[in-house]
């Protein structure tokens, strides 16, 4: 046995003490957890520190739950270590049991708004059969009474249901470290639906009013608990109960119904989800999940508790753009989709705002010529290690692109195979919702820089699979979560070589090539489409700007030197 000496010793403790306590937020008071990755996997894993909210200023709950953190991690980098193996069905159950316990979280208050997991086809959830692709119509045979191999109803409300389980059982598998294969992954999603199924049918029962004191689900979050019983004791105080018609008018409902109609308009899912995130803050603020009931002063003091109140996930208060254009604008517009729909008589948003001083700045926003240099020298030299193909593939190119199309970051991180084409001698790349989401949801077609061909891009193209260029994603998954992270770890390629907090490190590019196709003399309304901005008049609005009138003016674009 090897003896370490005693200095050695006294190093290790002293290491192992002051990287395992909670580490206390200076101005939130919020404990965090802060753990530096082990060298050997930082290139895997493409950080070098994990840092993360534990949600709590209570130092006794801090330790509890840092001590469940790192049990967590050090378990993930173990898995990292071995590299890829197939998971156990022990393993696969463990770690899909938070997301029940967070499926049963998230309803818990109000079960009957989980309308998306219908535990009567848990049992053929996975059972393989011809599903046409219909909605159901009532009378046709085959439909009332489904017939094996024509089930139209259980394949139009399955198909979420597994959606689900795959995209959970596929971050499982990713996060800690396992193999992807067909096996593993189905194996996992059956683990997933099995503790969501759990959940659900727990969820049935409050739904009914069947609460159990012992029940291990609710006896895990004593907060809860006496919230729900304030709760009750405030509503039994009220002096005019309300009617079985005003229990119906919830703000998921009609938050819910409002997403009907935007959906069906082309409203984006991203949208969506941060006008959800404002109502579920909202509810949780009011304590009550009515909208007819909603006052003017009501919207004013959630107002002022999100100004003032430290988010419970990043510790952090919002800022006041954040409030107005987030929480705000969400309630407005939602409020004013129900007066409009005659469901209340005023919008209680409606003159709710706030002024914010013209923010000060102390540089440009555009990324400046050393620092254009820095990133895309960084871009070149970056080497692979043990990071994903597709993210190293990421750090190579889009750096690149975003210098010499002018794209947005998210629009460049989602291209696919198809999306690089060479048409009449000129290559181009298309930008297309189809994708994954453009902010004006119009697909566009940009011309490539001579630049970028030389470097090798279409080649690259040539070489890689089908689908995604630089996200790991299954066809039929949604690219917006894999996408946010690429966005993280790109931005985290470029704050290496240009540190200053003044200038987004990927939005600084569109901004840039603004500037460098001004000096460079491309008319703006060509300098606009190849950007994909807006036309700044009615007038710009007619004709079109082509690939062939493009072509030439991407050219002007100086070369970098690198």
């Amino acid at each position: 046995m090897h003896l370490r000496s005693p200095d050695c010793y006294t190093r290790v403790i002293h290491m192992v003490l002051s990287m395992s306590r909670p580490t206390k937020h200076p101005k939130t008071g919020v404990y965090w957890l802060r753990k530096r990755v082990p060298n050997d996997l930082v290139d895997k894993l493409g950080r070098k520190e994990i840092t993360k909210s534990l949600e709590t200023r209570d130092p006794d709950e801090a330790k509890r739950k840092h001590s469940e953190l790192l049990a967590e991690l050090e378990s993930q980098w173990a898995n990292f270590r071995l590299g890829p193996r197939m998971i156990t069905d022990r393993e696969a159950h463990l770690l899909a049991r938070p997301a029940g316990l967070q499926w049963f979280s998230n309803y818990r208050d109000n079960p009957s708004n989980q309308l998306l997991w219908h535990t009567s086809l848990y049992e053929g959830l996975w059972t393989k059969y011809p599903l046409p692709h219909v909605e159901p119509v009532e009378g046709i045979p085959g439909i009332a009474d489904p017939i094996p191999g024509f089930m139209p109803l259980e394949n139009l409300l399955s198909k979420p249901m597994r959606k689900l389980c795959i995209d959970e059982a596929t971050r499982i598998l990713t996060e800690n470290g396992f193999a992807d294969d067909e096996w593993s992954l189905r194996k996992t999603a059956r683990a997933v639906a099995a503790a969501l199924q759990k959940a659900s049918l727990k969820l049935e029962k409050l739904e009914k009013g069947e609460f159990d004191s012992d029940d291990d689900w609710a006896r895990s979050d004593p907060v809860a608990v006496s919230e729900m019983r304030r709760e009750q004791s405030r509503v039994s105080s009220e002096k005019e109960p309300r009617s079985p018609s005003q229990t119906k008018q919830t703000l998921t409902g009609l938050l819910a119904a409002w997403w009907q109609e935007g959906k069906a308009t082309g409203l984006k899912p991203s949208t969506y989800e941060s006008y959800q995130n404002t109502f579920s803050s909202f509810i949780r603020f009011l304590k009550y999940d009515d909208y007819s009931k909603v006052q003017v002063q009501d919207i004013v003091a959630f107002k002022d508790y999100r100004l003032s109140t430290p988010s419970s996930k990043t510790g952090r208060i919002p800022s006041a753009k954040t409030v107005r254009d987030s929480d705000l604008s969400a309630l407005k517009s939602v409020f004013g989709w129900a007066v409009r729909n005659g469901l209340r008589k005023d919008n209680p948003a409606a003159n709710i705002t706030i002024k914010l001083p013209k923010r000060l700045r102390l540089r440009s926003r555009s990324l400046t010529d050393a620092e254009a240099k820095s990133i895309l020298t960084a871009a070149r030299g970056h080497q692979r290690g043990n990071e994903h193909p597709k993210t190293f593939a990421a750090k190579r190119w889009v750096p690149w692109l975003c210098a010499l199309t002018g794209a947005r970051v998210g629009e460049i991180g989602q291209l696919r195979k198809e999306d690089v084409y060479q048409r009449d001698g000129i290559w181009l790349i298309r930008i297309t919702p189809e994708a994954g989401t453009v902010k004006t949801n119009e697909a566009r077609e940009v011309p490539l820089h001579q630049q970028l061909v030389e470097l090798g891009f279409p080649a690259f193209v040539g070489g890689s699979s089908n689908g995604h260029l630089f996200l790991n994603v299954k066809p039929d998954s949604d690219p917006r979560g894999p996408l946010r992270g690429l966005k993280n770890r790109l931005a985290e390629l470029a704050r290496a070589v240009v540190p200053d907090p003044d200038v987004a490190p990927n939005h600084g590019w569109r901004h840039r090539f603004k500037t460098v196709g001004m000096e460079a003399g491309i008319p703006p309304r060509i300098l606009d489409a190849i950007q994909g901005h807006a036309p700044r008049t009615v007038a710009e609005s007619y004709g079109e700007v082509t690939v062939k009138a493009m072509a030439p003016e991407i050219a002007k674009i100086p070369r970098y030197d690198i």
